[in-house]
């Protein structure tokens, strides 16, 4: 009893250093899912479409076959231990040759790679493109930031910066705020055409399912989809320089009413160059002027050059 009690205790304690230990993801949740590391966290972040489904759903399966796998060699090599030892063979055998193990050594991994292969492949050609794009966004990476562009929204585009540890508000979290977040709406299947300004640059955001390279002078495609409002986190995770790390992703999911509002603004706030969190009155409606036509073409031309 006493030693059931010292480890409720202990995982009380460790609850509570974690919940410490991670005040910006307590203090979000109120707003929503966060898609962020934890402290003491293990295995995968907590899933926000379907892709992260479909990729926990296949690691659960591999972890599961390894499982098995480790349990049978390690009784394997018991038994070996045990049946095959000195005092038991003085004299020891001189066979050289069994077909039916050998098939079966060569026939059951075979087996195996394909019960993973399947899912694998079918898990990559899903994440790889969608169909049918609600919304298309441009995705660059730029030492050491990122740049979107929205060209199905009037085609304005915004720098989205790391927050400074002396910006850091109450609550932020340190080394994943940025300044301007990516925002997208819930339920939509979002299109990112990914590219690079100067070297290579990896778009990761975990809780997504989403990891596609940012390449210089080539377009790549991907997409995801996030199934209720949060906020995810994510960072470059490709060893571009020397501050490749201090480049946060921040993805914003909010209902369609408020990404419309949202985008309405930011066609005008960012036009003029307004810093971020300007009033909505320094906003006013999107320009008349802009072509709708001409940012489809061009988004179309984009995305064809990217299939190629």
């Amino acid at each position: 009893m006493t030693g059931r009690l010292s480890g409720l205790a202990m995982w009380a304690l460790l609850a509570a250093v974690a919940a410490l230990g991670a005040p910006g993801v307590a203090l979000a949740q109120d707003a929503g899912m966060v898609g962020a590391p934890v402290a003491w966290g293990m295995g995968l972040q907590q899933s926000g479409g379907p892709i992260k489904d479909a990729i926990s759903s296949f690691n659960t399966l591999v972890f599961w076959i390894i499982v098995v796998i480790t349990i049978f060699v390690a009784l394997l090599l018991a038994y070996v231990v045990w049946k095959f030892r000195a005092d038991a063979n003085p004299n020891p055998s001189r066979t050289s040759h069994n077909t039916v193990l050998e098939i079966a050594w060569t026939v059951v991994p075979v087996l195996i790679l394909v019960v993973i292969a399947i899912p694998s492949f079918r898990l990559i050609y899903y994440q790889d493109r969608t169909v049918d794009a609600d919304l298309t966004i441009n995705v660059q990476g730029r030492q050491w930031y990122w740049h979107y562009g929205y060209p199905d929204n009037g085609n304005f585009t915004f720098d989205s910066y790391p927050v400074q540890d002396a910006d850091l508000a109450a609550g932020q979290m340190r080394n994943l705020e940025v300044d301007n977040p990516l925002v997208i709406p819930v339920g939509a299947n979002i299109r990112i055409l990914s590219t690079g300004q100067d070297v290579i640059h990896s778009f990761f955001i975990p809780s997504l399912g989403v990891q596609r390279y940012s390449i210089p002078g080539r377009t790549l495609e991907t997409w995801m989809r996030a199934d209720r409002p949060g906020t995810f986190y994510g960072q470059c995770n490709q060893i571009c320089g020397v501050n490749h790390w201090f480049m946060p992703i921040v993805v914003r999911a909010v209902p369609q009413a408020e990404f419309d509002a949202w985008a309405a603004e930011a066609r005008t706030r960012f036009a003029q160059g307004l810093p971020p969190g300007a009033p909505r009155a320094l906003a006013a409606a999107p320009d008349a002027t802009a072509a709708p036509g001409a940012d489809a073409a061009q988004t179309q031309m984009i995305v064809a050059q990217a299939r190629r």
